[in-house]
């Protein structure tokens, strides 16, 4: 599996992942359905996107969003969602790992995300990839201009140097 960054020709099959009204509001909080690939290509409009794809030679099977914010340096991974057919098998978490590579590569320690409340299998996805729910404080702030009371994460990066407690 590699990510590489998400091309036109990609819209089509990401716009066809989610199977209903309900999984395309959870997934990007549109009321489309079906989504269409213009909306898909169109979130590449904004020069703070960068939408990523993870594939299989050239197969994607997942998508996913870096959003950058330079003034408050940090990064937000936003709109994760694999294939159907390729979910359950580790894939999510290897986008969110690959993502977040990406986002502490161009110099940003602050990696956040947010999921819907209701999505428990991102949420299970996200805490195994590294992730922890940031303050309540904090979450209730940037819920209060949002459609919905996410559940915000930070990325809790593993500490370096940690070792088992045996000598060398």
């Amino acid at each position: 599996m590699e990510l590489r960054p998400f091309a036109p020709r990609h819209a089509p099959a990401v716009a066809g992942w989610p199977a209903s009204a309900a999984e395309v509001l959870m997934w990007c909080g549109r009321r489309e359905f079906p989504l269409s690939a213009r909306t898909v290509t169109g979130w590449q409009e904004d020069d703070d996107v960068r939408a990523h794809v993870l594939v299989d030679g050239e197969t994607p099977l997942a998508y996913g969003e870096l959003w950058f914010d330079a003034e408050e340096g940090e990064v937000e991974l936003a709109r994760l969602i694999v294939a159907p057919w390729a979910r359950g098998e580790g894939r999510g978490r290897a986008l969110v790992a690959a993502l977040t590579a990406r986002a502490v590569e161009a110099g940003f320690a602050d990696v956040f995300l947010r999921v819907h409340p209701d999505n428990d299998r991102a949420l299970g996805c996200y805490l195994g990839a590294g992730f922890v729910p940031v303050d309540d404080g904090l979450a209730q702030s940037w819920n209060a201009v949002q459609p919905v009371a996410y559940r915000w994460l930070r990325h809790a990066p593993r500490a370096t140097g940690a070792t088992d407690g045996r000598e060398d």
